[in-house]
């Protein structure tokens, strides 16, 4: 294989948090790509740590919103080629329950964050609209 047949793929971490009276935790992107859209809460994974990890670090820096890493049920990966404009990433998704007025406030590089009523969903950045969808189906499966 030349040098030419690799890529370079990096590795985040999302999570969809509802609450037990649908909604889902929304944050605006303070940063491009998609500055000013709504997203939910993620980001890379830093070296040694688990995506696990990575989600639970992510939603404490970004929405103020703490959980231990084992409150977090994996979702699934998204390894689309094209789902990040700058470039190939893989992401694992996870998922939260919290109760209603769960606080939140914004951090790191989120503007805003809020919760959505799952049935008014504004337009979200990436694939973040399938992660939601895939989240209500597993847990209408339990």
């Amino acid at each position: 294989m030349s040098a030419e047949t690799f890529e370079t793929i990096r590795y985040t971490a999302d999570t969809v948090v509802t609450t037990t009276d649908g909604r889902v935790l929304l944050i605006e992107r303070g940063w491009d790509p998609h500055k000013g859209k709504w997203a939910l809460p993620g980001g890379h994974v830093d070296p040694g740590e688990t995506s696990r990890a990575a989600a639970a670090r992510e939603l404490a820096e970004e929405a103020g919103l703490y959980a231990t890493e084992a409150e977090l049920d994996q979702v699934g990966v998204y390894d689309a080629p094209d789902r990040d404009p700058r470039g190939r990433y893989v992401t694992v998704a996870y998922h939260l329950l919290v109760i209603p007025g769960t606080p939140i406030t914004a951090g790191d590089d989120a503007v805003r964050a809020e919760w959505w009523p799952l049935d008014a969903l504004p337009p979200l950045a990436f694939d973040h609209s399938q992660i939601v969808a895939d989240t209500l189906a597993a847990a209408d499966a339990v």
